[in-house]
């Protein structure tokens, strides 16, 4: 069921970039440390970022390409140092992370691998969960790899298979996660949870997306609300024939599950259009007036994605930022946004901005509009380029972030 649109665009003109620094912090080699960082950064309480590489590592995997590895960039007075935490060994081990990491309370990290982890679907797996553990003891070395332990490895029956979003945490330790795909009949994906017991971790579907529930395919990530429901988002449900409009491709849709004493249920918030735009692959995020935010990757006013923010109560969808048409790259915005304390959103596009290399952006609220800030643009030299996101911010408002050209960068204020 569609719901009321505002088209709250169109921003005011777009302002140059205020005064703050871009800076690169390191660049992978393309080999053994990574490469393809087109999955985010995730942040610890000390500011220490973390990532993963979709190839790169070892070269154990299909195509001759390495399995993926898992990397963290530390703070060390003043300085940032580079470490590979862990590389993907092959199809048993999981490979091909598509998701940043996320980081939890004790200094473990979880993730996945959207392959691997048995001969499953068509012999190259289909995908783990994955935790990941400092050494047991102390370690002088530059870099010291850590403990891995595969948590779960996905069948492609009713639990899915190829989770591509990032992992959310509930106060009790579970863990929330998606799955893009499963072989049951007219089955879209499922959401699902893993709960520690008795040294050991159970797995649970609590919903498994249909054709009947209007929504499905979630290759983002989770997140809760106050009330401690799950929303998200998917390539499922809303209009047909976005991107293409002589092909039945869904615009997609925002989604909620709602826990109650009988199991989740699912409702579809809003489905999307080509007005307003489609293809929300990013990981939402709300503001503290209860708002949710997050970007869409095809389509809109000017036709090339772009951010919006969807109110819950009122069933009201803005688009803040709408991407300008590109002939050669279609598509705009992806990966997510960072809200910051004032209510400013960030996001990057990695298609468009002024060399077509992707650019970082702002969203300042204003007086009930929206000011688009360029913060920087790439330029495919030493800064890379192609920045999927999603970005992190630290205690001190800087932004960080990776590109598909292997740099992790700064944006300071």
């Amino acid at each position: 069921m569609l719901a009321m649109l505002v088209i709250g665009l169109l921003c005011f003109p777009t302002q140059s970039a205020r005064a703050q620094t871009f800076t690169v912090l390191h660049t992978l080699n393309g080999g053994s440390d990574g490469n393809q960082l087109v999955n985010g950064l995730a942040i610890d309480r000390e500011g220490n970022l973390y990532g993963t590489a979709f190839e790169g590592g070892l070269n154990n995997c299909p195509g001759g390409y390495g399995c993926g590895t898992v990397f963290k960039l530390a703070r060390h007075g003043g300085q940032w140092i580079f470490s590979v935490l862990y590389r993907f060994t092959g199809i048993g081990d999981g490979w091909a992370p598509a998701a940043p990491v996320t980081v939890a309370p004790d200094g473990s990290i979880y993730g996945t691998t959207v392959f691997g982890g048995g001969n499953g679907c068509g012999g190259i797996g289909c995908g783990t969960v994955f935790r990941l553990q400092p050494p047991p003891t102390f370690c002088a070395s530059v870099s010291c790899p850590w403990r891995k332990t595969t948590l779960y490895q996905f069948t492609f029956g009713l639990d899915g298979a190829y989770p591509k979003g990032p992992l959310i945490f509930d106060r009790a330790g579970n863990f929330y996660g998606t799955a893009t795909n499963s072989d049951e009949q007219q089955n879209t994906g499922s959401a699902w949870e893993l709960s520690p017991f008795a040294g050991g971790w159970a797995f649970n579907v609590i919903f498994e997306f249909t054709d009947a529930s209007g929504s499905g395919w979630p290759d983002g990530g989770l997140t809760f609300d106050t009330n401690g429901n799950i929303w998200g988002v998917g390539g499922f449900g809303g209009v047909q024939n976005c991107d293409d409009p002589q092909l039945p491709d869904y615009c997609g849709s925002i989604f909620e599950l709602t826990s109650s004493g009988s199991g989740w249920t699912e409702h579809t918030a809003f489905g999307f259009s080509r007005p307003v735009g489609g293809l929300a692959t990013g990981s939402p995020a709300f503001d503290q007036a209860g708002n949710l935010y997050d970007t869409l990757l095809e389509d809109g006013p000017n036709g090339n994605g772009g951010v919006f923010q969807f109110n819950p109560s009122s069933g009201r969808l803005n688009v803040l930022f709408s991407g300008a048409g590109n002939g050669e790259d279609q598509y705009g915005p992806a990966g997510g946004v960072v809200l910051d304390q004032l209510g400013n959103v960030y996001a990057a596009d990695p298609y468009t901005g002024a060399h077509n290399f992707g650019f970082v952006l702002e969203l300042t609220p204003s007086n009930g509009n929206w000011i688009l800030v360029d913060l920087h643009d790439f330029t495919g030299g030493v800064d890379g380029g192609y920045p999927y996101g999603p970005m992190v911010m630290d205690a001190n408002g800087n932004l960080y972030g990776a590109n598909q050209s292997n740099v992790i960068f700064e944006i300071a204020p």
